[in-house]
């Protein structure tokens, strides 16, 4: 090998971080971005033999992989050993492995044996990896309408790290029929319904390849925008770099499967030689430049000591065993704070509610997926949702529904100029001009009070995959956040007195629209909801994996804004 070296060296990665946490998570664009650099190299052999002994290598010191597998087009050879299902289909059971979270291995042999409880323990990593099961679980939610399970979160031990690790499991959408709901959790293995004797019930497998495209452990998210960012501080292209490799077949029975890999871990070898070895990190509010860069050096190394290149030292043996009944326990830690919903998911209409029952809702997608989450959670007490783009929304009807749900989606609420952001003070104007049952939901929630007559504010640290306990108007609610902007309510709002001759509180505001109450931080005065006769707001994502108490609130506040016709 010759010609060793980063595309972008150390330095240059660094500052690339501190950009992006500055100018994109600190101004809203997103929860969390991955970007890549490449290590690039010079094959002196021939370019199919040296992948030949790199894929012997990895087979022998890579059992954790995923898929370990070699492809060869004649131009161009990829050989590596990924750890990640980005999905796969079987007799209509689908499965999503998102993994996040990096333990480098040590090299002394006299390592820490508290040093993974450390990183187990360790809120940044916890927090990369919720957030990109959320961002997974609103794909699924597209896939899987009649739900999604969640198992873990696991290690995934490599020659030189450990990841974290969930499992998703759901039944693929069938052609043709409403969603069906999901029975109890199962492990993977044989799907837990029997499956058609041909793919003809279900949708085409390549249809949930797809619809998942791109895995947001690679991205970012939300994805789509995630995609804009990447593409404006990259620069140039990915090459094969968070694509998918995927196997296509039949089962005994000729029913369509699926099973797609994530490109990670993976050598590109030219014909001329080029050796190319992408690896990405994830950045979050609380990433460091320096930490990203050596996340990215722990995550060449197995692939590159493969082609007897290195970056690092090879991890000895030494440290706690990930049997460890202590891993255990910090593992199921991690999950106490997470929603029960989406871990337990219920069972027929155990959750359903009378008064909702059969109420048609219309969820208007400003750009994220979490409104596919949404509509699980609102078909879950009993609603009839639907999901329309917020460009096919802004100048359509919304009467004709009982409730209008103003979706979460990126991008700065105070932007004069921006298409998005005047449709969706249109269609919020319009509701609230027909006094009709308006829900409004992050970016929405910060539009409708905007349209109440509060400032929004830009956070100085952004809270983008948080989650906190809040006063929600007397009760605590444990809730996620994805958000760097808020309304502020920071001075007394005392107004006139109420209709009954009461005095209005400090927490009310009157407004064009009627008394508005306001649950606000009693610190800064953000507001993380509030509520009028007809209309809610929500500076948090109930729907949210992050967010526990999510289906008790939306319950509370649909019952309020929808009583028994």
């Amino acid at each position: 090998m010759s010609d060793k070296q980063f595309d972008l060296d150390d330095d240059e990665y660094a500052d690339l971080v501190r950009t992006v946490l500055r100018d994109e998570i600190g101004r809203g664009e997103g929860a969390n971005f991955v970007l890549h650099r490449t290590y690039l190299a010079t094959v002196t052999g021939p370019p199919l033999a040296t992948a030949l002994s790199a894929l012997r290598r990895l087979l022998v010191g890579e059992p954790g992989a995923y898929w370990t597998f070699l492809v060869h087009t004649g131009p161009r050879t990829l050989v590596g050993a990924t750890p990640e299902r980005h999905i796969s289909v079987d007799a209509g059971q689908v499965m999503m492995n998102p993994i996040s979270g990096t333990h480098r291995l040590p090299a002394a042999r006299d390592a820490d044996p508290a040093e993974l409880l450390r990183f187990l323990a360790d809120p940044k990593e916890t927090d990369e990896l919720d957030m990109v099961l959320d961002e997974e679980l609103k794909m699924m939610a597209a896939l899987a309408p009649g739900g999604a399970a969640v198992h873990g979160p696991r290690l995934k031990p490599m020659s030189h790290l450990v990841h974290t690790e969930f499992l998703l499991t759901g039944r693929h959408l069938p052609r043709n029929a409403p969603p069906s709901e999901p029975g109890p959790p199962s492990e993977p293995g044989p799907a837990s319904e029997p499956g058609p004797a041909s793919d003809r019930g279900y949708a085409d497998v390549r249809d949930a390849l797809r619809a998942t495209m791109f895995a947001p452990t690679v991205t970012g998210s939300p994805v789509h925008n995630a995609l804009r960012v990447i593409a404006r501080h990259e620069g140039r292209g990915r090459r094969y770099y968070s694509g998918v490799a995927a196997l296509l077949g039949r089962d005994a029975a000729g029913g369509q499967t699926l099973d797609a890999p994530i490109l990670i871990r993976t050598a590109e070898i030219t014909a001329d030689g080029v050796l190319r070895v992408p690896v990405g990190a994830t950045l979050v509010r609380h990433s460091t430049p320096e930490g990203e860069v050596a996340e990215t050096h722990t995550k060449a190394a197995g692939i590159l000591a493969a082609f007897g290149l290195g970056t690092l030292p090879t991890p000895a043996s030494g440290g706690l065993a990930l049997d460890d009944p202590r891993v255990a326990a910090a593992l199921a830690a991690r999950t106490s704070r997470l929603s029960r919903f989406w871990l337990d998911r219920p069972v027929g209409d155990a959750t359903a509610v009378p008064a909702l029952t059969g109420r048609s809702a219309l969820i208007i997608d400003a750009e994220d997926a979490f409104a596919a989450m949404l509509a699980q959670l609102l078909r879950a007490l009993g609603l009839v949702p639907t999901i329309q783009p917020w460009q096919q929304a802004a100048h359509a009807p919304t009467d004709h529904v009982d409730l209008l749900v103003l979706g979460p989606g990126p991008g700065d609420p105070r932007a004069a100029d921006s298409p998005k952001m005047a449709a969706l003070r249109h269609l919020l104007a319009e509701r609230l001009g027909r006094a009709q049952p308006l829900l409004a939901i992050c970016l929405g929630h910060q539009l409708l009070a905007g349209l109440l007559g509060l400032p929004l504010h830009r956070r100085a640290r952004p809270y983008q995959g948080f989650a906190r306990t809040i006063d929600l108007f007397g009760q605590p609610r444990r809730v996620g956040f994805y958000s760097t902007f808020t309304p502020l309510a920071d001075s007394p709002l005392a107004d006139s007195p109420l209709a009954d001759g009461r005095p209005a509180d400090s927490d009310a505001l009157a407004t064009p629209h009627g008394r508005v109450e306001l649950a606000r931080d009693p610190v800064d005065g953000a507001v993380h909801a509030l509520r009028g006769a007809t209309f809610a707001g929500l500076q948090f994502h109930p729907e949210s994996v992050l967010s526990p108490d999510g289906l008790t609130i939306l319950r509370d506040v649909l019952t309020s804004l929808l009583p028994t016709p």
